[in-house]
């Protein structure tokens, strides 16, 4: 296998995800995953981030800023996929490799192999695609920029 893959936050690799349980201090406050800083950075509004940092669980948090870009989207200043959108994920990644630095030898461990985010059993909906990929008939299909970042952060700590 030339590859490795993440999908749930207790499985191996696992901690790729932004759902993984790394808590990262980002302007002066304590977020409990990548996933709810980065939802939070696509809008400007401090009660909108309040309410998505809040949020007990990373899904929380995802589907809190889902229900406010779908009621409100003047309330968005950075539109999801876009490249903001990919520079505030690459952000949200090296913070948690700076707070986390056993993170890094984790990275580093894992060599040359192409990274992808697992969307497989998510299907083609959304943006799963986008920032992941999934392996149809053998091939992996999508995207894959999560998978991408990381292999790019990879190279530049070798």
């Amino acid at each position: 296998m030339n590859y490795i893959s993440f999908t749930k936050v207790d499985l191996p690799y696992g901690w790729l995800g932004n759902m993984s349980p790394y808590p990262v201090e980002y302007g002066g406050k304590t977020w409990r995953t990548t996933e709810a800083l980065f939802q939070a950075l696509r809008f400007n509004d401090e009660s909108i981030k309040e309410a998505i940092r809040n949020e007990k669980s990373p899904m929380g948090a995802k589907l809190k800023a889902k229900s406010l870009i779908k009621s409100d989207p003047s309330k968005v200043c950075v539109t999801p996929l876009s490249e903001k959108d990919l520079d505030n994920m690459k952000m949200c990644l090296l913070l948690k490799l700076d707070q986390h630095p056993q993170l890094v030898n984790e990275l580093i461990k894992t060599g040359d192999l192409k990274i992808y985010e697992d969307v497989t059993s998510r299907g083609k909906r959304g943006s799963n695609l986008f920032w992941g990929s999934l392996m149809e008939n053998g091939v992996w299909i999508g995207d894959n920029h999560l998978g991408k970042m990381w292999e790019e952060i990879r190279e530049s700590y070798k």
